[in-house]
Formats: structure tokens, C-alpha cells, sequence
């Protein structure tokens, strides 16, 4: 899954693909390394971001992915928490609804029934702009299983598919580094739910607190908790860098396939 921010703040490429002429140079070049999806998001969700209105993040996702749609092979997803903007990624093109709010917001499982899309459902401890002030768990593989599975509950209950549901625990979401850590080492847990499991770390300050490097230097990072990630079981990276990030899946791939 390729990342194609088209704000002005996302933290690591805010900016560079706000004009759509750019965002779609992006995703082509992405598509050509080898995404098989592209996550189109148009509010940023970096710890301390303001959040935008309903009409702005139209207006800078819904020509993108009409644009995509037509132009490219690929699964379309749209990042976004509102429903009237799921409702209308779908109608432009969209499949997959990317919530880092685990389709809670009022109307937006109703969004995901109407529309047919599948869904990714991710954990995150209260929300963008304060997430990361004071994140406490008592146990936190125990209680991001658990809200995950609530949510899966609740999207059955509603006539979603199974077949249309993934998982992400939500690295960097209202997480210190202890908890992104003990989460990717159990990663295999969320197997258990029964749906595929996406992740996301690409660049994220975990990688950075643990090579103690700069947003433009965690290329490394990125590659080996996707490498490990693939070893312990899931199905979609998220990821700004893809073709070595595709490299590095291949190769973690096999090596699993072996085993």
C-alpha cells in the first residue's frame, strides 16, 4: 500500500503532493514500483494535527482518486474518518476506506454497508491532535485485541462481510515506544482474529527513537519492521518508500514460504 498524502501537513511528506497534477505523478510512480494499493488521504493524522472540515477533504481527494481510477491499475483506498467522504472516495472510484477511528464516527458503518466497500479498522487511543500526550495501557496487546474485536463485532452485526474487513493495530496511535514495540513482537496475535492484518510504521518516530534518526533517514527502519512484519503474518504494508519496501516484502515472503 502505497501513501499518497495530498495535505499540507502529513508529517513526513506534507506539501508534495497537495497540487493533483503531483499527487498523480506520485501514484503513477508508486504503481510502477509496484503498490497494489494507494491509500489517498486528505487529513492529516500525525500526532497534534488540526483537523480539517468535511468540505476541504473533498476537495483535495475526490479529483485524485476520480483521476486514479481512471488512469490505473490498482485498489484505490481512501484515509479518512468522515462518512460523507467515504461515501463519496466510493462513488469516485474508491474500494477500501482506511479509518484510523475504526468506522465509530456517527453513520460511517452505515457509509461502508451502503457503499460495499471493504474496510481496514485501526486501534488508536483518543485522537490525532492529543494522541500522543499521555498514551497509557495496562496491557496493551490485551486491550488493542480487544477493541479490534469489538469493532470486527460490530461491523458483522451491521452486514459487512467478513471477506471485506482487515485489521491494523494502529502503530503510533495514542503508543509510546514500549508499547509500538511489544505490539510488532506479538504481531502474530492479531492473526487470531481471523482477518488479514495491515500495518503501517513507515518513517514513524518509533523507528526514529530507535536509530535516533531524522524522518528522512528511517529508511532502514522502515524496511526491517517490514520484513518482520511479513514474518509475523501480515498482509499489507503501508509504506511512503515502495519499491524497496516491495524488495524487502518478496524477500521476507520466501523466506516464510519456506519455512
Amino acid at each position: 500500500m502505497g501513501i499518497l498524502n495530498v495535505t499540507p501537513d502529513s508529517f513526513s511528506d506534507g506539501g508534495l503532493h497537495v497540487l493533483r497534477d503531483a499527487a498523480l505523478v506520485q501514484a503513477r510512480r508508486m504503481v510502477a514500483e509496484g503498490a497494489e494499493i494507494i491509500d489517498v488521504g486528505g487529513e492529516s493524522t500525525r500526532p497534534g494535527a488540526t483537523p480539517v472540515s468535511e468540505l476541504e477533504e473533498l476537495e483535495r481527494v475526490i479529483p485524485v482518486v476520480q483521476q486514479i481510477s481512471r488512469e490505473l491499475d490498482c485498489v484505490i483506498s481512501i484515509d479518512t474518518m468522515k462518512p460523507a467522504v467515504m461515501k463519496a472516495a466510493m462513488a469516485a472510484g474508491a474500494h477500501l476506506i482506511n479509518d484510523v477511528n475504526a468506522l465509530q464516527a456517527s453513520g460511517a458503518v452505515e457509509s461502508v454497508t451502503t457503499t460495499g466497500a471493504a474496510v481496514c479498522l485501526m486501534h488508536m487511543q483518543g485522537e490525532p491532535r492529543s494522541m500522543q500526550d499521555a498514551p497509557r495501557y495496562d496491557n496493551v496487546l490485551d486491550e488493542v485485541l480487544s477493541f479490534l474485536a469489538g469493532r470486527v463485532a460490530a461491523c458483522l452485526d451491521a452486514g459487512i462481510p467478513r471477506e471485506r474487513i482487515l485489521i491494523d493495530p494502529g502503530f503510533g496511535f495514542g503508543k509510546r515506544l514500549e508499547h509500538n514495540l511489544s505490539l510488532l513482537a506479538a504481531l502474530e496475535s492479531f492473526s487470531s482474529l481471523g482477518f488479514p492484518v495491515l500495518i503501517g510504521v513507515s518513517r514513524k518516530g518509533m523507528i526514529g527513537e530507535v536509530l535516533g534518526q531524522p524522518i528522512g533517514k528511517r529508511l532502514s527502519g522502515g524496511l526491517s519492521a517490514a520484513a518482520l512484519a511479513v514474518w509475523l503474518g501480515a498482509s499489507v504494508i503501508r509504506t511512503h518508500d515502495v519499491q524497496e519496501t516491495v524488495e524487502a516484502v518478496k524477500f521476507a515472503t520466501a523466506v516464510r514460504r519456506a519455512r
